[in-house]
Order: C-alpha cells, then structure tokens, then sequence
C-alpha cells in the first residue's frame, strides 16, 4: 500500500514528466538549430576563402603574361639590332628566369626569392640598355625571409622601363628600397623620370591595381597600400604591408 508521501511524488513526477520532456525537445531542438547554423558558417567561410584564393591566382596570371610579352620584346630589340653576343646572354638569362617561376609557383615567395627573380630581369634589361642602365638595391637584412606576393617588385621595376625609360631618352637610374619600419615593410622603387598623370597609360594603373588587391587577399586582416607618388627629382611606386616571415606562416 502505497504512503502519501510515495503517492505524492508519483503525482509530481507524472506531472513534471511532460515538462522535463518538452523542455529536453526544446533544447535538443535549438541545439540542432546551432549546430546548423555553425555548420552553414563554415560552409561560407570556406566558400568565401575559395573565391578569395581563385581570384587571388587569377590575379597571379594576369600579371605574368605582362611580364614575358615585354621581356621577349627586349629580347627580339637584341635581334633587331644585330646583337648577337648579348642575344645569346638574354636566352640563357631568361630560361633561367623560367625555370626559377615554375620552381616557385606558390601563393607567396620570400622577399629573397622575389630579389632573385628580378635580377635575371634587370640582367635582361642591363645587356638591353648598356650603360644607358643604372640601378642599386637598398635592403634591410631583416626583411630577406619575410613573405610577399609574386612579381610585386618585379611589376613595379617593368613598369618603370615600359613607362619611363622606353619612352625618354637619356640615363635611366633605377634604385629599390626595401625596409622594416615597426611592423611593415615598405618596398619602394624610383626611376629618374618624372611622370605626368597625362602620360599614365591604363595597364599600368591596372597593374598597380592588381598589386593593391593581391596584398588585400594575402593579408586581409591588416591595412595595405600601393601608392604612385611624383617629385621633383623622378617617380615612386610605394607598397607597404605586413612584416611576416616565413616561418610564422
């Protein structure tokens, strides 16, 4: 025979069961809900990363056919020209330059392979130009293991040549800097020519323009900047972005 204390918790329970029981529903319902909406999340994180990372490579390629068409073009000058001693030294420089771009073709190089790169380049352009050429480097020992997108000073040394140098004559002096400052790096290149906003063609705001979206895709959390600054004493291209190394990544 059932007490009134063990008939009293039997009501209780046989009250309270309905609730705990839609109370339980309930939270294995929005739980579910949250798990749906984490799972749709990834799901658009790593769609979006996708875009980002095809756009990026698209942008990769838009910039290396530039560079081949030009350097053939002061391979064929050579041809032209009769010069068959320097012709011979601008292949062998430039297979080299091809064999280096299909060793290194990442998402990111190191500043040291970028400087490796653009003087196979600048060899071309020197046998090219003669002692019409002059160009120096000025770099941080710091900065040799940090990352950076592909061709960015090799884009900003082309444009310097296609823009400046192809169309005036005269001594062309070319000079690279590149430094840390706190937590960036700045990279810049000058060239002796002072350019008009007249005289700017379009490529070549488009490939500046490439390199300001390349550096936004590469480091999307921090500010990067591109920028074409004219002085007295000739032209600038500027780029700054984060001072990462290598071995952080």
């Amino acid at each position: 025979m059932l007490t009134v204390e063990a008939f009293s918790l039997n009501i209780m329970i046989a009250a309270l069961a309905p609730l705990l029981g839609a109370f339980t529903l309930l939270f294995l319902f929005i739980f579910e809900k949250r798990i749906d909406l984490l799972e749709k999340k990834t799901r658009e994180i790593t769609l979006e990363r996708e875009l980002q990372t095809a756009l990026y490579n698209q942008l990769n390629q838009e910039i290396q056919p530039h560079f081949f068409f030009n350097t053939l073009n002061s391979i064929l000058s050579l041809a032209r020209l009769d010069r068959k001693t320097e012709l011979i030294r601008s292949i062998e420089t430039l297979s080299k330059l091809l064999k280096f771009k299909y060793q290194t073709n990442n998402t990111f190089i190191t500043i040291d392979q970028e400087i490796t790169y653009v003087n196979y380049y600048l060899e071309i352009q020197k046998i090219r130009f003669r002692d019409r050429l002059y160009y120096e480097f000025t770099i941080d020992p710091n900065v040799y293991q940090a990352i950076t997108i592909p061709f960015i000073i090799q884009t900003f040394i082309e444009n310097a040549f296609k823009h400046s140098f192809e169309r005036y004559v005269g001594e062309a002096f070319l000079k690279t800097t590149i430094e840390k400052r706190e937590k960036d790096i700045h990279i810049t290149v000058w060239n002796n020519t002072i350019e008009g906003s007249e005289q700017l063609s379009p490529d070549r705001g488009l490939g500046l323009e490439n390199i300001k979206k390349r550096l936004e895709l590469l480091f999307p959390d921090s500010k990067t900047s591109v920028q074409l600054i004219n002085s007295d004493n000739g032209t600038s291209v500027l780029a700054i972005f984060p001072f990462i190394q290598k071995s952080e990544i």
